[in-house]
């Protein structure tokens, strides 16, 4: 019985458990099965990339405080986040892989950098 590639259908030469014909029909069959089926996905790592970028760029020293204004300008989505962590006192810090923030009075916000 002779094999076919799962992208092209082409006839299959070679090893009894060869799969595709050549690594172009591989590549294009694992790109299409792993491709993000919704943009839900893609853009939510986009808006996470995107807040994540907008905190380090304005945390060069591991802590710092910024305005919410200053954050919004820069096109921050406070809807974005990767998890939230309370300190034993209450306190709620919001982070976005290591870079986080804390709401503080008066519309500003401390932000910090997680040690590993």
């Amino acid at each position: 019985m002779q094999k076919l590639c799962l992208e092209c259908d082409e006839k299959i030469v070679g090893r009894i458990d060869k799969k595709f014909c050549n690594d172009a029909c591989r590549n294009a069959y694992n790109n299409a099965k792993n491709k993000d089926h919704k943009n839900l996905i893609r853009n939510t790592n986009n808006w996470l990339r995107k807040n994540y970028r907008i905190l380090e760029g304005l945390n060069p020293n591991q802590k710092n405080k910024v305005s919410r204004v200053k954050l919004l300008e820069k096109g921050f989505d406070f809807n974005y986040f990767t998890s939230i962590y309370t300190t034993k006192a209450g306190t709620i810090y919001y982070f976005v892989y290591d870079q986080g923030y804390l709401p503080l009075e008066g519309d500003y916000y401390a932000l910090v950098k997680r040690e590993r």
